[in-house]
């Protein structure tokens, strides 16, 4: 059933795939983003696009809308740790701003963009919905905030709300994939080694317990987030808080990650081995059991090597 949508944060690169996945199905697309991190060439053709803040969103928020996708977020843990003031400010007041416009203007349902880092070190993988939620730095603290505020809306006024844990993200759909500045995500900083814009690709310690000594994560493709965020908007209920992990339930090590990379590339990759980065768990696998039972979401796009090489053709077709 198509609708109109108000999707934050739509210039960034999740948020701008899941306009794009909107706009093929069909719906009426508003992306709201002042572009601080986003990347106006990410804004997909055929969306109507509004510069400013969620802070602002009553401004441009009124009942003709249907749904609001919210991804606009700081997300860097390192700078979360330095300035924690600027996510409890961004995420959690805008956050807080945004679901009141939607209150005012009688906007009842979310979907919202979590994250993994709301559980912080885990105590057993993989991991699933209902593990303990202890996270270790203010961007995991400040999504969890606002998973808590949503559960109360829902509670108390009646929101429809699906919040989307992610882990690790990667690949790109068509025109459309990673282009952070500065760049922290491995496989495009893998890639950038492969096109000579890096010497070498820091491993960040090699001695965890894990098959080959360095971490092991669960990869998403891209395409296949977008898919369950469609998904979300359909299953979720009025009165009702769904949280759903979003995984593919297996893990690859970095090593297994840079091999596939120059497998993929065809070019070496050279790494060098440095200090553990603090509080990087050694394995983070998602049980995503509650997004197929809820959402009926599937990913078809699980193998490793395909959402390399679709990362790659992006990195190849990108002057950044």
């Amino acid at each position: 059933m198509s609708g109109k949508c108000l999707v934050t944060g739509g210039a960034g690169y999740v948020g701008g795939v899941v306009a794009q996945h909107l706009l093929e199905a069909g719906h009426e697309v508003t992306v709201l983003d002042n572009l601080s991190t986003g990347f106006r060439e990410g804004i997909p053709s055929g969306v109507t696009f509004i510069e400013g803040n969620i802070k602002d969103a009553a401004k441009w928020l009124d009942a003709s809308y249907d749904v609001v996708l919210h991804f606009a977020a700081c997300a860097l843990v390192g700078e979360s740790v330095v300035l924690p003031e600027k996510y409890w400010d961004n995420n959690v007041a805008g956050s807080m701003a945004l679901l009141e416009a939607m209150r005012s203007a009688g906007v009842r349902k979310l979907v919202f963009s979590s994250t993994a880092a709301t559980y912080g070190e885990p105590e057993q993988v993989p991991i699933v919905e209902t593990a303990p939620t202890r996270p270790t730095n203010p961007y995991g603290a400040s999504k969890l905030a606002v998973d808590h505020m949503i559960t109360g809306e829902a509670a108390a006024h009646g929101l429809a709300a699906v919040s989307l844990r992610y882990f690790n993200v990667a690949g790109a759909y068509g025109a459309q994939g990673e282009r952070h500045n500065p760049e922290s995500h491995l496989i495009p900083l893998a890639l950038q080694v492969a096109q000579g814009k890096r010497d070498a690709l820091s491993i960040h310690g090699d001695d965890y317990p894990t098959p080959d000594g360095t971490c092991v994560r669960d990869y998403i493709h891209v395409a296949d987030l977008a898919e369950a965020h469609l998904l979300a908007v359909e299953a979720a209920q009025p009165g009702e808080h769904l949280i759903c992990n979003l995984g593919n339930g297996n893990g690859f090590s970095v090593r297994e990650v840079i091999e596939t990379v120059r497998q993929v590339t065809g070019h070496p990759i050279p790494e060098v081995v440095t200090a553990r980065r603090g509080g990087d768990p050694a394995v983070l696998v998602a049980s995503a059991g509650a997004a197929r039972d809820r959402l009926g979401w599937n990913p078809s796009r699980a193998d490793l090597a395909e959402i390399v090489a679709d990362a790659w053709k992006f990195a190849q077709n990108t002057v950044r």
